[in-house]
């Protein structure tokens, strides 16, 4: 057995069964690998951004550890846009780097790098193997890291003489994970603190949002006049028809401000402190009120559901009824299309247990508000910030759940980031249908640039924000993809059109064409 060979069966010991690949001269042993390891599935990507941002969707659905095979510095650097995302949904990702053979990296050939440096920055914790017989042990640590106390990216460098060395030592047993929820003694001190309360929030993260946190969270804010939202992205959350739906805290600050304006004490489910996307002139940063008691009661934002039930006993209303109000779906629309109509248009026809990958940026909102009386779903949001993750998302979704429909709706502007995502969809037979916002602009950079007080609105400025000329063609760059394509202006042809998606199997896409910036 040489290094590849222990390396990948490490990671399957471990419980890590796919990994999503751009490959380089320095991976080749681990390429070969796989065909002495069939129970691991390679996924190739044609970008390194479409592989981690896949590795990441993988992780949110099934909540298993994913990996990511990556070809030294330059690679990583194309992919750490998307393991930025994962790092901030807390997605249990295995970042494997192949690096120069370890007597070779001294000379400083051209591709060396401080992958090391590079590697930080979106990773909770990086390990250079070493040498060849600690390949299985260090692999093993990696997985560990990446799934114990508060999940995200571990980075795993192997320079390629250590996956072509020989190995002598055998591969240890699985890897046991810990995500033990806190004492009940610091649930019933949080009890006497919410019951006493003048004010209290509740901030719902992921954890927080399965049927049966919701379900609790309802019963806390129906018997104690508790607020509760949800946090303004969310790495993956239960929706639809019968599950309590609480607003997000706004993306603008000012309006999140006003949200928690006058709470005394914000009680963090499963979720992050809330501060502002950015900074903008003259508006204030920091979104909790000054003197506002913040109390969290899970450092791993993990199993916050079931932390919250045990928290309802605490307060006595374990066994209260929920009412859980009919959320009505929008009626279909007609006519030319609009984000609006779009949005209502998907809400109608959203299959039962489908899962979306939310990238629609400036239509997203109103995506997300329309869905709220759709057939129950799973949906997934943007996280972090940096934008290309929306298809990539998909795919690895449609591979941790075949059986389920995965919606992609995204934004024609970060498309085109990672619209290699379609080729990996075709090749592997996902179930995804995307639908293409396409209103041939930056349309969230036109509200931005209010926003920031920029003085540009010339034409320079306006050029700079629009995406055309050429307008782009998603139909043709679909099908030069492999993927079946149709194009939709009006409310019922979209209708129609994701009807025929959703009946048959495998990739397509739908291009919306809506009107041009923020119109």
């Amino acid at each position: 057995m040489n290094g590849a060979n222990a390396l990948l069966r490490a990671l399957l010991e471990a419980g890590v069964d796919v990994c999503f690949s751009n490959p380089g001269t320095s991976e080749m042993h681990f390429v070969s690998a796989l065909d002495q390891n069939p129970e691991m599935r390679g996924v190739l990507c044609l970008y390194e951004g479409v592989a981690s941002g896949a590795a990441d969707g993988y992780a949110r659905v099934s909540g298993k550890a994913s990996s990511v095979l990556l070809h030294l510095g330059p690679g990583l650097s194309n992919a750490s846009a998307n393991l930025h995302n994962a790092r901030r949904a807390g997605s249990p990702v295995v970042n494997i780097i192949g690096d120069h053979a370890s007597y070779h990296l001294p000379l400083d050939p051209p591709l060396a790098s401080d992958i090391e440096a590079l590697a930080g920055a979106v990773s909770k914790r990086t390990i250079r193997i070493t040498s060849q017989e600690l390949i299985a042990a260090q692999t093993r640590s990696a997985v560990e890291s990446a799934m114990n106390g508060r999940r995200g990216v571990v980075s795993l460098i192997v320079p390629a003489d250590f996956s072509w060395l020989e190995v002598s030592r055998e591969v240890g047993g699985p890897v046991t994970t810990n995500d033990e929820s806190p004492e009940v003694a610091e649930l019933g001190e949080l009890a006497r603190r919410i019951s006493s309360a003048d004010s209290a929030v509740l901030l719902l993260g992921a954890s927080a949002q399965s049927e049966r946190g919701a379900k609790a969270a309802k019963r806390i804010a129906d018997t104690f006049g508790v607020r509760v939202f949800s946090e303004t992205f969310t790495s993956i959350a239960e929706r639809g028809a019968g599950i309590a739906s609480f607003d997000k805290l706004s993306y603008f600050s000012e309006a999140a401000i006003e949200q928690l304006k006058g709470a005394d004490l914000l009680v963090l489910c499963g979720a992050e402190v809330p501060v502002a996307f950015f900074a903008y002139p003259g508006l204030e940063n920091r979104l909790v009120p000054p003197g506002t008691e913040i109390v969290s009661f899970t450092t791993d934002r993990l199993g916050a559901d079931l932390m919250l039930e045990e928290l309802c006993q605490l307060l006595g209303i374990g066994a209260q009824r929920v009412e859980i109000p009919v959320e009505t779906l929008p009626e279909m629309p007609k006519g030319q299309l609009t984000g609006a109509k779009a949005a209502m248009v998907i809400a109608n026809v959203l299959p039962r247990d489908s899962i979306v990958s939310e990238e629609a940026i400036t239509n997203g909102a109103s995506s997300y508000l329309a869905t709220r009386g759709s057939r129950r779903h799973r949906w997934m949001n943007l996280m972090g910030g940096a934008i290309g993750q929306g298809m990539p998302l998909a795919t690895g979704a449609a591979i941790a759940s075949p059986d389920s429909k995965v919606v992609n709706l995204q934004a024609d502007g970060s498309a085109l980031y990672t619209i290699q995502s379609l080729w990996t969809q075709a090749r592997e037979g996902l179930d995804v249908t995307t639908v293409i916002f396409n209103n041939q602009s930056y349309a969230i950079l036109q509200l931005e640039l209010g926003r920031v007080r920029a003085a540009g609105e010339g034409e320079e400025s306006r050029k700079m924000l629009e995406l055309f000329p050429p307008n782009l063609d998603f139909v043709s760059i679909s099908e030069g993809f492999g993927v079946s394509a149709s194009r939709a202006q009006t409310a019922e042809e979209l209708e129609l059109q994701l009807a025929r998606a959703f009946e048959e199997s495998g990739p397509h896409l739908i291009e919306a064409i809506l009107p041009t910036g923020l119109s």
